[in-house]
């Protein structure tokens, strides 16, 4: 079911630049703003993930010095 979001106060120049872009993509203002949306509310958020990760070190107990990740990341680039 959908429901209806209204933003009030919205500057003009603002509301200008997202007509715009969606007008690039192709899409009405209401479909791109939608659009952001969706994929806005599908990623998790900053806080989530690094409380994930925190969680992770907790149970597993594992750590990487900053020397393994740098040497990893040196690996791949040979």
């Amino acid at each position: 079911m959908s429901v209806v979001i209204t933003v009030r106060d919205v500057p003009n120049a603002v509301r200008d630049e997202l007509a715009a872009r969606a007008a690039r993509a192709g899409k009405s203002l209401q479909e791109y703003l939608r659009g952001m949306l969706v994929d806005t509310a599908a990623r998790p958020s900053v806080d989530d993930v690094i409380a994930r990760a925190r969680a992770r070190v907790t149970a597993t107990g594992a750590r990487a010095g900053a020397e393994s990740i740098l040497a990893a990341r040196d690996a791949d680039r040979r």
